[in-house]
Formats: C-alpha cells, sequence, structure tokens
C-alpha cells in the first residue's frame, strides 16, 4: 500500500507488505549525491507514516516503522523490529540495533549507536560534539552508545562519547556527563547512580 502522494527515488528496495503513507519520501539523495547513486533497502512489513523523509543509503530490516514527520538521513544500519517516533531525528552513520524503540521528538546524532532492545523516551538528546562550532570540532565528534537493553528516560540529555551500560536505566530529565554502569539507576544533572536495577520492583532483562 503506497500512497500516490508519496515520493520514492529510484533505487529504493521495499520488502513485502509495506505500507508509505501520504507524502513520504524514501531514498531522498544527500548532499552530493545523485539519485539513485546509493541502493536504499527497507525490509519486509515497513509502515512509513505520513510526511517521514528517509534518505538514501540507509538499511533497514524488517518489521520497521516510523511515527509522522521522522527524519532519518542517510547511511545509516537500522534492524529488525525498530519504531521511531513522530517528529524525531536520526542523523547520518548511526547503528541501531533490533528491538529498539525511539519515542517522539528524540535527536539521535551521527556515530551513535543503539544496541539491540534498547529504549528512548520521548525528546531524548544525544549529542555528539564537545564543543560546537570550535575549530575542528566536526573532526572529533563522537556518538552516544547506548549498550542492549538500557533505557533513557524522557527528556535526558546524554553527552558526546558516553556509554550507557546494558540493562542501565538513566531517569527523566536527567544530564549525563560520565559512563553509566550496566544494571545501574543514574538521575540528576549531573545524573549520578541513586540504585541498582536489581532494586527495583519489577523484573528486567
Amino acid at each position: 500500500m503506497i500512497s500516490k502522494n508519496s515520493i520514492i527515488h529510484p533505487n529504493v528496495r521495499l520488502g513485502a507488505n509495506c505500507v508509505v503513507e501520504d507524502y513520504a519520501v524514501i531514498g531522498a539523495p544527500p548532499a552530493g549525491r545523485r539519485p539513485g547513486e546509493l541502493e536504499t533497502i527497507i525490509g519486509d512489513n515497513a509502515v512509513i507514516r505520513s510526511h517521514t523523509v528517509i534518505y538514501a543509503g540507509n538499511t533497514i530490516g524488517n518489521d520497521f516503522q516510523t511515527g509522522n514527520k521522522a527524519n532519518i538521513r542517510e547511511l545509516n544500519e537500522i534492524g529488525n523490529n525498530v519504531s521511531i517516533g513522530t517528529l524525531s531525528v536520526v542523523e547520518h552513520h548511526v547503528n541501531i540495533g533490533n528491538g529498539v524503540r525511539i519515542h517522539s521528538q528524540v535527536f539521535i546524532p551521527e556515530y551513535s549507536v543503539l544496541e539491540d532492545d534498547s529504549w528512548l523516551g520521548p525528546q531524548v538528546v544525544l549529542t555528539n560534539a564537545r564543543y560546537p562550532r570550535s575549530p575542528g570540532a566536526k573532526n572529533g565528534l563522537q556518538g552516544v552508545l547506548v549498550r542492549r537493553a538500557a533505557i533513557i528516560g524522557a527528556h535526558a540529555t546524554v553527552l558526546p562519547g558516553i556509554t550507557i551500560g546494558e540493562a542501565a536505566l538513566v531517569g527523566a530529565g536527567s544530564v549525563v556527563v560520565h559512563d553509566v554502569a550496566e544494571r545501574t539507576v543514574v538521575a540528576g544533572n549531573p545524573a549520578q547512580p541513586i540504585n541498582t536495577i536489581a532494586n527495583l520492583p519489577y523484573p528486567r532483562a
């Protein structure tokens, strides 16, 4: 089901049973590239909601879905069963594993890695430039590494080069300035350890 109002650029491969809603754009060439120069692959059962823009050169697995007006830049690797919420932005050269949930209005900068089953709440901001607009800032970009099954709560901000450990939990509104150990709960500005996952009143992977 591909809307007649959507735009599918050359060299796009859509899997079976995909839905592309009104005014979505798939395979848009990034700056300096010709239309169709980069192949774009999206697996089976995708739901691309209205006004989403997916640039060329992405490889995306099965059961992918977006909210409205998501923006996904070029040359990303995205696994199976991933959702990217309304108005979220994924910059280029990002690696997203299987089962990842990215809620609405999230920003993920280039060179970030989100491992399997990680979860980012609404308006989470990951960063990759320690000194924006400084000389050579673009040469020293470091994305955030979010390990398997880690959770980052709503409105949290994570500084460049930080690792969020496996199955860790970052509280809502936190500013994360240091690595977070696996299975640790942190909160605050700056975020500090306040608990462990083992002590939470519900089971965690």
